[in-house]
């Protein structure tokens, strides 16, 4: 349900989210919670730790979750240094077999997701880390946004991330963590934007992202602009999409042009022929590499968060995203995403998929087919996934 009364500013990049990120932190008095994929022990990292350790040291309850798989590295000096000045540590399922089969491992937390004082809360795609590639100097900034919001909303933001914190901790062993937040702040007007947040779980919650996104495609009227790093969505999905451009929408994506994860990157090249027969745009981002996840859609509706539109996001990981309804936020959104799209992109144009078989047909028939066999072997992919 969509909340009213919420003030967003959308941040680009590393560039605007760590300086807003590192002051609310500064400024915090009473409580934390930060939650990550990822945290590097870069300079942006050094800089979180530090302004983590120095709001623990003054009194501030630290709430520091990463996730055991892509934030299972962290140097044992660092946690050492985190838990020694009282910042409170936890790790989402920790890798205990690097080589196991156990389905569980694929269930990682995705979510990137700040609360402070439960007054402001931060949401997007960006990790703790810092834009610019090791050894890729003459790379563009990683392509990510992210969203500092105050507002009604932030209790919503809150109540999950404590929820997340406490199930944890108990799952942890570590009772004493699992206390309850006491903060109980009164929901302030302090803006005028409508908001929703929703966020993937195991259980209640496993489609609610899919289908707001499913919901704003069917009822689109003019324009959808979608900025996926990894897009492999799913048969409705795939099919609304379609429909739409059918009926006269302008249908418009973004995706990641340089290769990171190649089964991912490949099997997502089987659906160009398909979209493109239908009359929606194609863009590769060429200028970096890209990890933004957002869309607007009809200059009214858009959508920033860590949910890729892939198997992994929709249907296993723990992801969050916050909807906005607010025709200056979706204005903003969409004037930066043409930017991209006409300065670090090249359109993928019909006769380019049919003129290179391997590439558009053979290959990523092949990376399909090993990444619904995964799924399958996994236990998770429903028919959707499947077809």
């Amino acid at each position: 349900m969509y909340v009213a009364g919420n003030r967003f500013k959308l941040l680009f990049n590393g560039a605007d989210y760590f300086p807003a990120l590192l002051d609310a932190i500064s400024m915090a008095k009473q409580e934390v919670f930060l939650e990550s994929y990822l945290f590097e022990a870069d300079e942006v990292g050094t800089a979180v730790m530090q302004a983590l350790i120095a709001a623990a040291q003054r009194g501030v309850r630290v709430n520091l979750q990463l996730d055991g798989f892509g934030a299972g590295h962290l140097a044992a000096t660092w946690q050492e240094q985190l838990t020694q000045s009282g910042v409170r540590l936890l790790f989402f399922r920790p890798e205990v077999k690097a080589l196991s089969l156990d389905r569980q491992r694929l269930r990682r937390l995705h979510r990137k997701l700040a609360v402070i004082d439960a007054t402001v809360a931060f949401i997007g795609g960006i990790n703790i880390l810092s834009d610019i590639e090791p050894n890729q100097v003459d790379w563009a900034p990683r392509y990510d946004y992210a969203v500092r919001m105050i507002g009604p909303l932030v209790l919503q933001l809150h109540e999950s991330a404590d929820h997340l914190w406490r199930h944890t901790a108990w799952v942890q062993l570590q009772p004493d963590w699992a206390k309850r937040s006491q903060l109980k702040p009164s929901p302030m007007i302090l803006g005028h934007a409508r908001g929703q947040f929703l966020y993937r779980d195991n259980l209640r919650h496993r489609g609610d992202i899919e289908r707001e996104y499913l919901k704003a495609i069917t009822r689109a009227k003019h324009e959808i602009i979608i900025a996926n790093a990894y897009f492999l969505p799913g048969y409705r999905f795939r099919r609304a999409l379609i429909q739409a451009a059918k009926r006269g929408v302008t249908v418009v994506l973004l995706v990641q042009g340089r290769v990171e994860h190649r089964l991912l990157h490949y099997a997502s090249l089987g659906f160009y022929q398909q979209f493109l027969n239908a009359g929606i745009e194609i863009y590769e981002y060429e200028k970096g590499f890209m990890h933004a996840k957002v869309a607007t859609i009809d200059g009214t509706w858009s959508t920033v968060g860590s949910s890729n539109l892939d198997p992994l996001s929709l249907l296993l990981a723990r992801e969050a995203n916050i909807f906005v309804r607010e025709r200056a936020f979706a204005a903003e959104l969409r004037a930066d995403l043409h930017r991209a799209l006409l300065e670090d992109a090249r359109q993928i144009k019909k006769s380019m998929v049919d003129s290179d078989r391997w590439v558009y047909r053979v290959l990523p028939w092949l990376c399909h087919a090993a990444v619904r066999l995964m799924m399958g072997i996994s236990g998770y992919g429903g028919r959707r996934y499947l077809e």
